[in-house]
């Protein structure tokens, strides 16, 4: 649909400088699943995920998210 943002502030992984780009997208038809990248994978609410303590920067990509959304308020 759109781009979020791009993150890249070199703090923001302990594990080295890494760029995030992250988009808006439409839902598809099927199950997610885990691949290589994870052994487990879930889904949540909007409310549930804003709860949850996210590594890294991940909060602020998910308020950004929300805001593109206008699910947040700006």
């Amino acid at each position: 649909m759109e781009l979020v943002g791009v993150y890249s502030d070199p703090g923001r992984d302990p594990r080295g400088h890494t760029i995030t780009v992250c988009f808006l997208a439409h839902k598809k038809d099927g199950e997610i699943k885990a691949d290589t990248d994870a052994q487990e994978v879930s889904s949540f609410t909007v409310d549930d995920a804003l709860k949850m303590d996210l590594a890294f920067d991940h909060q602020v990509i998910l308020i950004d998210a929300l805001k593109k959304l206008e699910l947040l308020m700006k």
